[in-house]
């Protein structure tokens, strides 16, 4: 039971090269297999569901090691990698399919690598980095992107972010605005890490 959080982590990991797989199956971008448009749908909902599923798995493994005390350096470790594998593999999809600005993916994912490179210094020198509050609240605002994005990108309840409105508003300006922030506090939180943890690349620098 004490390796549980582990075990769901590392079922996450595969539950992105699921959704990734299925999220690529699409009728109109793919000349060299027959793919009806229906199955192709119906695979992107499919795809939809098991993202959302890899990103509660994020809150239900932290919750347990927290609250059974079940935290290991491996937890702290490869939970944040996955929860970066999994951030890049859903905005990449997300600018495949027009629905982030390719820009903001690439600072997003710039972010994340820098970050991951600061951890695996840490872990050179015995130090174990774990995620603190701003890369938590990171986290949770991009599964928000990820939640309204996927819902748009499948038509769940008819939202469409490139051509529909809210009170009069065009729902691309609203949701460009959000990414806007989301983009600025996933920076903000990056730079955090360095400032906070500068003794380990000071003496290099």
């Amino acid at each position: 039971m004490k390796n549980l959080p582990n075990r769901i982590t590392i079922s996450r990991i595969f539950m992105i090269f699921i959704f990734v797989l299925l999220a690529n199956l699409d009728a109109d971008k793919i000349n060299f297999v027959d793919i009806s448009s229906s199955f192709s749908y119906y695979s992107h909902v499919v795809a939809y569901i098991i993202a959302i599923l890899a990103g509660f798995t994020d809150l239900l493994d932290g919750y347990l090691a927290r609250k059974y005390g079940w935290e290991s350096d491996f937890g702290k470790l490869m939970d944040p990698l996955a929860d970066k594998i999994f951030i890049v593999a859903t905005f990449i999809m997300m600018t495949d399919y027009g629905l982030v600005p390719a820009w903001m993916t690439i600072a997003i994912i710039s972010r994340e690598f820098m970050v991951t490179g600061l951890r695996l210094l840490a872990t050179n020198k015995g130090v174990v980095i774990s995620a603190d509050k701003g890369g938590k609240l990171k986290t949770g605002l991009q599964m928000i992107v990820l939640l309204i994005g996927g819902a748009s990108w499948i038509n769940f309840l008819g939202i469409d972010l490139k051509r529909g409105s809210l009170f009069g508003l065009p729902l691309w300006n609203i949701w460009y605005t959000g990414l806007l922030v989301i983009v600025f506090i996933t920076i903000y939180s990056g730079v955090t890490y360095f400032v906070r943890h500068r003794s380990l690349y000071a003496e290099n620098t």
